[in-house]
């Protein structure tokens, strides 16, 4: 139950730093540390999981991975 609340905490705090917030690397650090706390049956293992739930998943997890690039682009310029 608690993952649920941990996981939507995360990703809404993500998406305030990303759209309201200047600091858009504390949008990574959320978007990283969501999927950790799995809002799904947590006894599930993954090729278990329903198509829907991999997918919110694995789009959390681009997510994160597309601000690190982000975030090195911006820091070599």
């Amino acid at each position: 139950m608690y993952n649920r609340f941990l996981h939507i905490a995360f990703i809404l705090f993500g998406c305030y730093k990303l759209i309201f917030s200047d600091e858009k690397e504390d949008a990574l650090i959320y978007f990283g540390i969501a999927p950790a706390f799995d809002p799904f049956d947590t006894k599930q293992v993954w090729g278990e999981k329903p198509l829907w739930q991999k997918a919110i998943l694995l789009l959390e997890v681009i997510t994160a991975m597309t601000l690190i690039v982000l975030s090195l682009l911006n820091f070599f310029k």
